[in-house]
């Protein structure tokens, strides 16, 4: 009888599906710490994992562990060379929070274009204002350059398209007749695409390439005035050069769902600018996005132990060959 260990609680519908099968034995933890841990890893024999970080230390104190289902698509807090010396596949949910993370990216860019927290403010206040008090843009007719044109990048691109908007792509992974293809304007040269856009929006994962990529000269090459928004990973931002690139002024705005380190836990000085939207990494965190990634990893655990694991959400495809 499989033990599945849910590092968190999922969905309900997640976890009917995983019930559903008569042969699994399912645990949910609703604190994830080194006691709670001890006694349902040692039977383990898969996990869903959210914000829990999987190492060599807790590999080790996971001796039947057979699969990693990630509840998301970024696996930065997964360490997947241990995972692979294990023969561990490492799952994603490539498809179930992509219109989720797309719709608050574009959240973002309204809310910090129409400046929709200043004046709800201002309004609370009793302060209705005689004429407009705070520079605000419309989204149609701006140029956007999005970072990144995978599932969830494309989504943006066809959301700022919808509005009007037009659509800069800059990912050197993908050809430049795909995105071509796609309708938007490639963008070869990052920092051209960088001093001509009026939005720049990351849609990138986080590895030894991106990391620390928003910074200082990123941010300098920027159009003056333009916004920064990110609902990637935070550790692709130098979060002081952005601070200071807002407190100068030659960014207007910025709205960001990630941060460099998760939770916030301190007063970081980005949090005292009224220029910045922001929102705790909960891009994702929809009804249906929830849903959606709870069933996918349910899915990637049940055919795992029939033996049919889709290759596509495999992120270390090479334990498969290994395991077959």
């Amino acid at each position: 009888m499989p033990h599945i260990v849910c590092l968190r609680p999922l969905h309900p519908d997640a976890m009917a599906r995983l019930h559903a099968e008569p042969d699994f034995k399912v645990t949910m933890l609703t604190e994830v710490n080194a006691e709670t841990l001890r006694e349902p890893m040692q039977t383990a024999e898969a996990i869903i994992v959210r914000a829990t970080p999987i190492n060599r230390d807790f590999l080790a104190n996971a001796p039947m562990l057979s699969i990693c289902a990630r509840h998301g698509v970024g696996y930065d807090a997964v360490d997947v060379k241990a995972l692979t010396e294990r023969g561990i596949p490492l799952t994603v949910t490539p498809d179930a929070n992509a219109l989720s993370v797309a719709e608050h990216a574009m959240m973002l860019m309204l809310s910090t274009s129409r400046r929709t927290l200043d004046y709800d403010k201002n309004l609370r206040a009793l302060d209705w204002g005689s004429k407009p008090s705070l520079k605000t843009w419309d989204l149609s007719g701006r140029k956007v350059l999005i970072i990144g044109f995978g599932r969830i990048g494309g989504r943006v691109a066809r959301l700022c398209n919808a509005f009007g908007m037009e659509v800069l792509v800059h990912d050197p992974y993908i050809p430049q007749n795909t995105i071509k293809g796609a309708g938007f304007r490639p963008i070869k040269n990052l920092h051209e695409g960088l001093a001509e856009a009026d939005i720049v929006t990351t849609h990138c994962p986080s590895n030894e390439e991106t990391r620390s990529m928003v910074n200082a000269t990123f941010l300098a090459a920027m159009k003056p005035g333009g916004t920064y928004i990110n609902t990637a990973r935070g550790t692709l931002v130098d979060e002081a050069a952005l601070t200071a690139a807002l407190k100068t002024g030659h960014l207007a705005t910025a709205g960001l769902d990630v941060f460099w380190e998760e939770p916030v836990t301190t007063r970081l000085p980005l949090l005292d600018l009224q220029n910045v939207v922001v929102s705790p990494h909960s891009a994702a965190a929809t009804e249906q996005g929830m849903r959606r990634m709870g069933l996918s990893c349910a899915e990637s655990i049940i055919s795992h132990f029939k033996g049919q694991l889709d290759p596509d959400v495999v992120i270390n495809k090479e334990v498969l060959r290994g395991n077959a």
